[in-house]
């Protein structure tokens, strides 16, 4: 297996890579939806966070009141941090399970928004960190445009999350998204061909 870590901040662009990485033949793990598994009704997940955070972010069904958490965590640097603390152990232990099941020859992309902030005194396990970057100026107003958010709002969700500078110094590849579509699906491709071949090499 050739396992390859994808990040990038909010907005950059990264779900448009992980598309194109999966059309082109790899098999996506995404981290995003590995925390909603990690979270659902039952788990060790909801329960550590229902004891930390209180009941007001549960829903009446058991289910996570993500807008209430949310609204905890984006407004508290500590808050949010427990809640990492909670959550991206879990999450991790559920990638690797999916990771075991690759091929010899896979190339398996971990999509994960948050790799810097989750891997702080954890070691980086991958043949590839990928990072997608676009200005944060692009970034504000992609945020703005497509999901309608105030400036301040965009700000704040920029702000939360790793510098582009802690990304950028644990990238090996660095793909270029202030431009257009047809660039970045450029640099994609090219990447692609490095993992597909070193994958190649590995069975």
């Amino acid at each position: 297996m050739y396992l390859i870590g994808l990040t990038g901040g909010i907005a950059s662009g990264k779900s448009l890579v992980s598309a194109r990485l999966a059309e082109l033949g790899a098999t996506i793990v995404d981290a995003d939806v590995l925390a909603r598994e990690v979270v659902e009704p039952g788990t060790a997940g909801l329960a550590a966070i229902a004891q930390h955070f209180g009941p007001e972010v549960l829903l009446a069904d058991g289910t996570l009141n993500r807008p209430a958490l949310g609204a905890i965590i984006f407004a508290d640097p500590e808050q949010r941090e427990k809640l990492n603390s909670i959550t991206h152990p879990a999450v991790w232990r559920r990638a690797r399970e999916l990771f075991a099941q690759a091929a010899a020859d896979e190339v398996v992309v971990y999509d994960v928004p948050l790799l810097v902030e989750g891997a702080k005194g954890r070691q980086l396990d991958f043949d590839l960190i990928a990072v997608v970057d676009a200005s944060a100026e692009t970034r504000l107003h992609r945020l703005m445009e497509l999901r309608g958010m105030t400036r301040e709002e965009a700000a704040h969700r920029l702000n939360s999350q790793a510098s582009d500078a802690e990304r950028l110094a644990v990238a090996d590849v660095v793909i270029d998204n202030d431009g257009t579509v047809e660039q970045a699906l450029e640099q994609v491709d090219a990447l692609w061909a490095k993992a597909s071949a070193a994958a190649s090499a590995l069975s």
